[in-house]
C-alpha cells in the first residue's frame, strides 16, 4: 500500500502535516511514531528512509512536520521543546484513534530527545529508539549561540541553521531550562535502543553516552561507525532501520492489527471505490482485493503521491492491452519476449483528424506503441497490431459508454 497522506491537529488548534507509511501488504504488525531533527521535516532523509524500510518490515511508521515547518500550521518562531512534546502526543492520539496507539517511538537528534521526554506519558508504547540524539535539549543551544543574547533581548531573532534562516522566540530558550533529561531517561522504565556515530559532527557521542549512563535496563547502544548525523547514506539509514526492527521485535507485541472500516473499506467484487485522503486531489482507490492511490502533480496544486486520472487510464488500456497480446503469443507459441506497451494521451483540434467523425472542438487522442524482442514475419507483425485493438479495454473505449450517476440524497 503506498504512503497515505495524512493531517490532524495539536493542542493549539493548528493542522499538522504527516505521512503514514505502510506495508505493501497485509495489515500493520504494530505502528511508529518518528519524531525529526531539530528544524528538520518529515521529509528529511533519515526519516522517509527508515520510514519506508520498517514499513517493509511489517511497522507502520507516521512522520510528521512539527508546528511551523514543512506543510504544518503555526509560527515555528513560537513553537518550544514542550510544544514539539505536546505535538507528539496529538499524533499518538491521531493514531491511537484512527488506527493503533503507537507501540515504538523514534527520535532522530532533538526528536530523540523529545520521544524521550514523551515516552512515559503514552501507555501504549512499548520501546524507544534514538538516532544521534543529546543527552539534553538544551544541547541545541550551540547552533544558535551567537544570537542567544539577541533572541532574549528582543523577543525573537532570526538564526541560520544549516542554510536555512528561521526565527527563533525566546521562550524556546527558557523552555529548554526547564527538561531534566537525565532524569526523564532514569525514569523511562521501558526499553531503549541509542544509535549514534562516533564521528557525529552535530551532536557528539558523549552525548549518547550520558543517555545509556541514565537509562535502566534493558539498553541497548549501536555504533553506527562513520556515518553523518543526518544518515544521508542510504546504507547507514537502510542498516538503522533494519537494526531497530530486529530488536523490537523481542519488545513489540506484534500481533497483526485489524483493519478497520475506515483503513479498509468494504468493497464489493466487480466494485470500486474512490475515497478522499486529502482536501486536494489524493484519493484512495479501493477494489475488493488490491488498493491504491491517484493524485495530481504539485504544479497541479497536488502532493504527486500517485498517478494522475489520465495514468490510470492509459494502465488500465496498456495492461489490457498487454494481458490481450501475451495470450495471444502464448496461444500461437510465437517467439516474442519483452513485451511492453507504451501510451500516451493527447488532445488534438478534430480538424487535424482526417478519420474522426467530429469536425469541431478538441478531441482525445492516444498513442499505443508496441515493443517487443523477436524474429517474427511481417504479416506477424501486423497480426499483432490488430491483436492489441481487440483487448477488452479498448473496444469499451471505441464502443459507446453509459455512464449514469446518481446520489441516495437526491431523488430520481
Amino acid at each position: 500500500m503506498p504512503r497515505q497522506k495524512v493531517e490532524f491537529t495539536n493542542a493549539e488548534g493548528h493542522t499538522l502535516a504527516g505521512a503514514l507509511e505502510l506495508p505493501d501488504s497485509g495489515t500493520p504488525k504494530a505502528f511508529a511514531l518518528f519524531a525529526h531533527c531539530f528544524t528538520c521535516g518529515k521529509d528529511v532523509i533519515a526519516a522517509t528512509r527508515i520510514a519506508r524500510t520498517l514499513a517493509d518490515q511489517g511497522i507502520a511508521v507516521l512522520r510528521f512536520d512539527f508546528t511551523g515547518l514543512g506543510s504544518s500550521e503555526g509560527d515555528f518562531a513560537n513553537t518550544t521543546f514542550s510544544s514539539n512534546v505536546s505535538d507528539l502526543e496529538a499524533a499518538a492520539k491521531f493514531l491511537g484513534e484512527e488506527h493503533q496507539a503507537p507501540a515504538l517511538l523514534i527520535g532522530h537528534s532533538l526528536g530523540g530527545a523529545a520521544v524521550l521526554a514523551v515516552a512515559r506519558r503514552l501507555k501504549s508504547v512499548q520501546a524507544v529508539v534514538t538516532i544521534a540524539a543529546p543527552a539534553s535539549p538544551k544541547h541545541v543551544e550551540h547552533l544558535f549561540a551567537d544570537q542567544a543574547c539577541d533572541i532574549r533581548q528582543e523577543g525573537r531573532a532570526p538564526v541560520t541553521i544549516a542554510g536555512r534562516t528561521f526565527e527563533l522566540g525566546a521562550e524556546l530558550l527558557e523552555d529548554l531550562e526547564n527538561w531534566p533529561l537525565e532524569e526523564t531517561v532514569g525514569a523511562l522504565r521501558k526499553p531503549l535502543l541509542i544509535f549514534h556515530s562516533p564521528v557525529d559532527q552535530v551532536v557528539n557521542v558523549d552525548e549518547a553516552a550520558k543517555i545509556f549512563q541514565a537509562a535502566k535496563h534493558p539498553k541497548s547502544f549501536v555504533s553506527l561507525d562513520d556515518a553523518d548525523h543526518l544518515l544521508s547514506d542510504q546504507s547507514d539509514a537502510d542498516y538503522v532501520a533494519l537494526t531497530l526492527a530486529a530488536w523490537a521485535s523481542r519488545y513489540l507485541k506484534l500481533e497483526p492489527v485489524k483493519a478497520q472500516s475506515h483503513d479498509r473499506p468494504s468493497v464489493e467484487a466487480g466494485e470500486v471505490l474512490i475515497t478522499e485522503q486529502d482536501a486536494h486531489f489524493l484519493r484512495g482507490l479501493y477494489t475488493a482485493d488490491h488498493q491504491w492511490q491517484a493524485d495530481e502533480p504539485k504544479d497541479k496544486g497536488g502532493s504527486n503521491e500517485g498517478p494522475n486520472p489520465y495514468d490510470l487510464l492509459l494502465m488500465s488500456l496498456g495492461a489490457c492491452t498487454s494481458m490481450t497480446l501475451r495470450m495471444y503469443i502464448n496461444h500461437k507459441k510465437l517467439p516474442v519476449e519483452n513485451l511492453e506497451v507504451r501510451l500516451r494521451h493527447e488532445r488534438v483540434h478534430a480538424e487535424d483528424c482526417q478519420d474522426c467523425e467530429a469536425k469541431d472542438g478538441m478531441i482525445s487522442e492516444i498513442h499505443r506503441e508496441l515493443r517487443y524482442d523477436g524474429s517474427l514475419s511481417d504479416e506477424q507483425h501486423q497480426r499483432l497490431l490488430d491483436i492489441a485493438d481487440k483487448c477488452p479495454v479498448h473496444k469499451t473505449l471505441k464502443g459507446e459508454i453509459r455512464i449514469l450517476t446518481r446520489s441516495p440524497f437526491v431523488a430520481s
